[in-house]
């Protein structure tokens, strides 16, 4: 669904500069974003995907759609012909940049949630102190972590279930930080570009 939101919908996103300005779409985007964002933290360990996933999905397509193609059409606007090139680049690196970086931090946020939730759980459901370092040696593996075969059938129930709910803890705060993250890039939007960006669509709505 976000790949069909984003590639049906930028023709028509793209055309907002020319109707309200760079401002409007750049704030209203990531604010849809954000909403998207804070459905995927709703969901728990065994949920229906059309009615948890789905909706999340088709809300933050509708986000980056909006977002994306006003986005690229503000910064090669905001600089003449001949350094368009420069412009394009520029807009491109950072992009690649950004997903590096989120990349790199939410994985240590994950990892961090995910250790620390999956102790306490694993510690709550009185997991005998042998198999529960078992479990926690594999936590780089995540919510793939092999429940030890010579555990008790009650046991290993309770164990599966710390280390789903452990991962589910973890990425709902990443979505959850996205949206903040999300929110913030509407505020930066609504602050920095402003009358500029307005202007911007203008002159490109003159041309």
């Amino acid at each position: 669904p976000l790949v069909v939101l984003l590639a049906s919908l930028s023709r028509w996103a793209g055309g907002l500069i020319d109707r309200y300005g760079a401002n409007a779409p750049l704030v209203l985007g990531p604010l849809i974003a954000a909403g998207g964002f804070g459905l995927f933290a709703v969901p728990e360990v065994e949920t229906s995907y059309w009615r948890t996933f789905f909706p999340a999905i088709v809300v933050l397509g509708l986000g980056l759609a909006i977002t994306v193609a006003p986005l690229t059409t503000t910064v090669m606007n905001s600089v003449s012909t001949a350094h368009a090139g420069a412009a394009s680049g520029i807009n491109n690196a950072a992009s690649r940049i950004a997903g590096l970086l989120a990349v790199a931090a939410f994985g240590v946020v994950m990892v961090t949630i995910f250790n620390r939730s999956l102790h306490d759980r694993l510690g709550a459901e009185g997991i005998a102190p042998t198999a529960m370092a078992a479990i926690e040696a594999q936590r780089n593996k995540l919510a793939a972590i092999e429940i030890p075969a010579n555990m008790e059938s009650r046991d290993r129930v309770a164990a599966k279930r710390a280390v789903e709910q452990a991962f589910v803890t973890g990425f709902r705060w990443i979505m959850l930080v996205s949206a903040l993250l999300a929110l913030a890039g509407a505020a930066s939007a609504w602050f920095l570009i402003g009358n500029a960006g307005r202007s911007a669509g203008e002159s490109a709505s003159v041309r």
